[in-house]
């Protein structure tokens, strides 16, 4: 592959190299028009976009005069390390490293899907996959627990949000991208991983090992309670949360006729359909705005509640921490806005921006930040998340636990609720001041 590249000079560049003159790298042409120029480049992005099979829509043939001199020397930079770099190059992966280099700027949830990635993008929708059970995303850079789903093997191993993974059977983490890491994560039933983690507050880094399971998630939870409280888990928002948690309100009020409230548990629920995080909170508000999105170029979307098969008018607070994302954000925040419920625990995680996905050709994808989410009052959930009416942390003893079994006596958040629902009061010990002027995750910039 050769490029000439027209230079605003006209003038012939030799490299340098440790003192030497090399022969020229690049040869421009001398004196060419300006519309020779816009031409030349023309072919440039064509050829650009043609090596990763992309089809070009006719506004590509419209190259503004501000990406000539950028792509100019995007190709000087391709020529020089396809002909002089110490080993032989795939320009197939030259490229799409700098297609994935220009997205990451943007954020971590904006992705160029390979072949493999986009196939490993199919994989999720079937929610039936060899693997450990987390919820990924990014914190100032670097790969981040959002949340361990209940019940699978990285919950079970002791696995919590804001783990920071630094190793992944043994191989760096530093700027790897997202997908990557769950490619890696992935696995046959049965076969073992090992991934290093840093802990806030922990000496040193752990290594953790972990036998992948077929994760089969169940996304709604219940217990009856004392003093006529129900408890409802929602672990992540699947296509059948609604139905599912329609069951097991009718369960828990028929069982007790002396229903007085409901404690909603998000902790952990890292998140999943926004229209199952809709619908269900239509099921406790009457009318007004759920949520809104808002982009650069996507009209405004409003999701709005309606009257019809709204349930009773009872008590109802929401259990939130650090791993509670994106779609339990979205349910938490409807609710506290219209004053339907009472949020205690910690700041949710802030992942309040809506991605789509992009199908390219030659079975390539990209994956796309396009909106952001914001709460009934106007508020960007992104990079911010919920705060909480009550700021309740749980006891060490608690965090530490591997949480094979339920730690109800440790788990203070969970006893304030009860509290807060039989006496409308928690006791102020438990309660303690949201640590304020940091973000819980960073996204580049935005």
């Amino acid at each position: 592959m050769t490029f000439v590249i027209a230079s605003p000079t006209g003038v012939a560049i030799s490299p340098v190299i440790h003192g030497k003159i090399a022969e020229p790298a690049l040869r421009f042409y001398e004196g060419s028009p300006r519309n020779d120029k816009r031409e030349f480049m023309k072919k440039i992005i064509l050829q650009l976009l043609l090596i990763c099979s992309i089809s070009v829509p006719p506004l590509a043939h419209a190259i503004p005069s501000k990406l000539y001199e950028p792509l100019s020397l995007f190709a000087k930079i391709l020529y020089l390390v396809e002909s002089d770099y110490v080993e032989p190059v795939d320009e197939q992966k030259l490229i799409e490293g700098a297609i994935q280099g220009m997205l990451n700027s943007l954020d971590p949830h904006s992705i160029y899907l390979s072949p493999e990635y986009f196939k490993e993008l199919q994989v999720d929708t079937t929610g039936k996959f060899g693997g450990i059970g987390i919820e990924l995303g990014s914190k100032n850079n670097i790969l981040t627990v959002v949340s361990p789903i209940e019940d699978t093997p990285a919950f079970r191993s002791g696995i919590k949000a804001g783990d920071k993974i630094i190793r992944i059977n043994g191989k760096s983490t530093k700027n790897m991208p997202i997908q990557e890491a769950v490619r890696l994560l992935r696995g046959p039933q049965g076969s073992k991983i090992t991934l290093t983690i840093y802990r806030e507050g922990a000496p040193d880094f752990k290594e953790i090992h972990i036998t992948r399971e077929i994760i089969r998630i169940k996304s709604v939870k219940f217990e009856k309670l004392e003093n006529g409280i129900g408890l409802i888990r929602l672990v992540a928002f699947q296509t059948d949360t609604t139905s599912e948690l329609k069951r097991a309100l009718n369960e828990l009020k028929t069982r007790d006729s002396d229903f007085k409230g409901l404690i909603l548990d998000l902790r952990n629920n890292p998140g999943g359909l926004l229209e199952q995080a809709v619908q269900v909170s239509d099921l406790f508000l009457t009318s007004g705005v759920i949520v809104s999105t808002k982009g650069r170029r996507q009209p405004e979307e409003v999701h709005a509640a309606v009257a019809e098969d709204t349930e009773p008018h009872y008590p109802i607070v929401i259990l939130i921490n650090k791993g509670s994302a994106s779609a339990s954000e979205i349910l938490a925040g409807a609710l506290q806005d219209h004053k339907r419920a009472t949020i205690i625990g910690e700041t949710s995680f802030g992942k309040g921006s809506v991605q789509t996905v992009i199908e390219l050709e030659g079975q390539r994808g990209l994956k796309l930040t396009i909106a952001k989410y914001y709460t009934p009052s106007g508020k960007s959930i992104h990079g911010i998340g919920i705060k909480p009416n009550f700021y309740v942390t749980n006891p060490k003893e608690f965090e530490q636990a591997v949480e094979t079994q339920p730690q109800t006596k440790l788990d203070q958040q969970r006893l304030a609720a009860i509290a807060y629902l039989t006496t409308h009061k928690i006791p102020r010990e438990w309660v303690s001041k949201a640590p304020k002027g940091k973000k819980n995750h960073d996204d580049n910039g935005e």
